[in-house]
């Protein structure tokens, strides 16, 4: 019931397409599995073995800290309509900060969106289809708005400086932080 493939095919990019919600997965030595929904339109593929999202601050920075230490990741997308999926990518992960040499090309696939701290590049490892037979019909409605009029309504500098002492997960790992502004043409 299951198929494993090694690129992503012209099918798995029509799939991609259509998702408006995905989910992150990542584990480290000795530290919580850390599980989380995104969407805000910040998942892009970059060729047949390499995708990237778009991350925006939010509750926490595990993802970050998590690969970091251990760089293993899965990423999620479950079909709410028809026909019935879950679709798995399975590889390792990396932070792209504002202030690191690639960030500015990398942008360049995205919608810069409020309060943006990083961009997670995954090369894949493996990639699987599964029947989603028990995943149930639901549709989607809209995005919230609520983390970008927050992030909106922030002077950038300020947050900044808020976040420059939060180097640590909250299991203890170390993680880098943001410490310049994206860059909107």
């Amino acid at each position: 019931m299951s198929e494993f493939f090694t690129e992503l095919t012209d099918k798995h990019h029509e799939f991609v397409a259509k998702q408006p919600v995905f989910f992150v997965a990542t584990a480290a030595d000795g530290a919580r599995i850390n599980l989380s929904p995104k969407g805000m339109d910040s998942f892009r593929i970059l060729s047949p073995g390499k995708v990237a999202y778009l991350d925006v601050g939010g509750s926490g920075n595990e993802t970050h800290a998590h690969l970091a230490a251990d760089g293993r990741i899965t990423i999620m997308m479950c079909a709410f309509d028809r026909p019935a999926l879950i679709f798995r990518i399975y590889g390792r992960g990396r932070a792209v900060l504002p202030q690191d040499e690639g960030f500015d090309d990398l942008l360049q696939h995205f919608t810069v969106l409020p309060g943006t701290r990083q961009i997670f590049v995954i090369d894949i490892d493996s990639i699987q289809e599964s029947c989603g037979w028990g995943v149930p019909y639901m549709s989607f409605d809209r995005e919230r708005e609520t983390l970008s009029k927050y992030h909106a309504q922030q002077d950038p500098v300020e947050r900044l400086e808020r976040i420059k002492e939060r180097t640590t997960s909250i299991d203890g790992l170390p993680q880098r932080v943001q410490s310049h502004i994206p860059l909107v043409d």
